[in-house]
């Protein structure tokens, strides 16, 4: 297994983790086109959006983490991204060409719950040179 390449069970695991925070709805991981590679939503989650909508949402998440990445050296490695919505908070997690993708309920603490994304993905702040 290469650096970009992922276990996919691993992350299945990893996406199960993070949906038993009450919290979340969805939790996956994505590719650079934004296709699920693992998790979903939580099987008793009403999606707040369409399923074109949230394919839609993905591509756009995919497509945003790589473009983010032409900032690296002058700004450094992201190590997440928020938006805080009025029904929801959307987070993406840049791991190698992939990301973690996540959309919780408006109130969560988005620093607090992206330092437990963090943790439960087994990296640590620092760890996001690539």
């Amino acid at each position: 297994m290469t650096n970009k390449d992922v276990d996919i069970a691993d992350y299945e695991k990893k996406c199960d983790s993070i949906l038993n925070n009450n919290e979340v709805k969805f939790a996956g991981l994505i590719d650079s086109s934004g296709n699920i590679l693992a998790g979903g939503y939580k099987k008793d989650a009403v999606p707040p959006i369409t399923p074109e909508q949230h394919d839609i949402m993905r591509m756009e998440i995919a497509l945003r983490v790589s473009k983010r990445k032409q900032f690296d050296t002058e700004l450094g490695h992201v190590k997440y991204s928020a938006s805080r919505r009025e029904k929801a908070v959307i987070m993406s997690l840049p791991i190698d060409e992939k990301a973690m993708m996540i959309i919780a309920e408006p109130h969560i603490n988005i620093d607090r719950f992206a330092f437990k994304i963090i943790t439960n993905l087994d990296r640590q702040w620092g760890d996001y040179n690539t």
